[in-house]
């Protein structure tokens, strides 16, 4: 790989007090834990970690304070992405001056660009910073698809854009792009349930949710497959997939915070306009966590 961010990178929610401030003692409690059960690196500032309600203020500081928690136990990336090249391109420079390890870039959202204006956005984003760029395609939150033949301009021409998130189930387009990509360039899941599967195609590992709990057993589930044990692999895949599906049965990050929330290590506070799971909701939640 051009750059070895790991195999389990854990998308960190952003914890909030009663006044859905950001609680940064329980941040970096929480990352402090993260990077002792399993996560390799935590991404900061991305979909789970309610980057659309947060301040450019907010999220530079939860960078620091996540980097001051971990103190190089593992990497820190954060999610500097927007639907604004200009601020796209802004908020790069600006992690790379706070120090981030590699950053996170989405497909623009909501003005659904061409594939054309994907190169060039990713490409400001490329020539402005030194930074490890790690692509993000989650066509069901930004309305737009990357195409894999996009990847694939990207990735040669840009030596510091080493990885991308696939968060789409398209089997046939993740082949497409191992075949026509560089072989160092590295591609994770976005979503749990389809690690597996995604690793048998060749992808490295996983961007996950789930990882909050269960980051010890999705390593090893990683491990057995890459060295060849795919039933043990298989297994642990079948064991968690419930809650895989459970963590998603309303808006991210609303279920994994209700979680973590049960287990103590953080509130369940999300900002508008997201709402906190009902009592059913986490009474359903938490009988499939019990269950594992």
């Amino acid at each position: 790989m051009r750059y070895d961010v790991g195999e389990v990178i854990t998308a960190m929610v952003t914890p909030f007090n009663e006044k859905r401030e950001v609680d940064y003692e329980r941040l970096e409690s929480l990352a402090q834990h993260l990077v002792s059960n399993g996560s390799d690196a935590i991404l900061v500032t991305g979909t789970t970690g309610e980057s659309p309600t947060l301040t450019f203020e907010e999220e530079l500081e939860i960078l620091s304070s996540t980097k001051r928690a971990v103190n190089n136990k593992g990497k820190v990336i954060m999610g500097t992405g927007s639907n604004s090249t200009e601020t796209a391109v802004t908020m790069a420079m600006k992690a790379e001056k706070e120090g981030a390890d590699a950053i996170l870039s989405v497909v623009p959202y909501y003005n659904k660009p061409s594939q054309a204006g994907l190169i060039e956005h990713f490409s400001a984003v490329a020539e402005a910073v030194d930074l490890p760029i790690i692509l993000y395609n989650i066509p069901s939150r930004t309305g737009v698809n990357m195409q894999s033949e996009t990847v694939k301009i990207l990735a040669k021409k840009y030596q510091n854009i080493v990885a991308l998130k696939q968060s789409c189930g398209d089997m046939d387009a993740l082949s497409e792009m191992k075949s026509i990509c560089p072989s160092d360039f590295a591609i994770y899941s976005g979503d749990d349930s389809l690690t597996l599967p995604m690793l048998s195609l060749g992808a490295c590992g996983v961007i996950s949710v789930a990882s909050h709990l269960f980051g010890n057993e999705i390593k090893s589930m990683i491990r057995n497959f890459k060295t060849g044990d795919v039933l043990t692999a298989k297994n642990m895949h079948m064991k968690l997939y419930p809650v895989f599906k459970k963590l998603f049965m309303t808006t991210n990050p609303v279920p994994i915070k209700a979680a973590l929330a049960e287990k103590g290590l953080i509130c369940d506070y999300v900002r508008r306009p997201l709402v906190e799971l009902t009592k059913v909701e986490k009474a359903e939640l938490f009988f499939t966590l019990d269950s594992i």
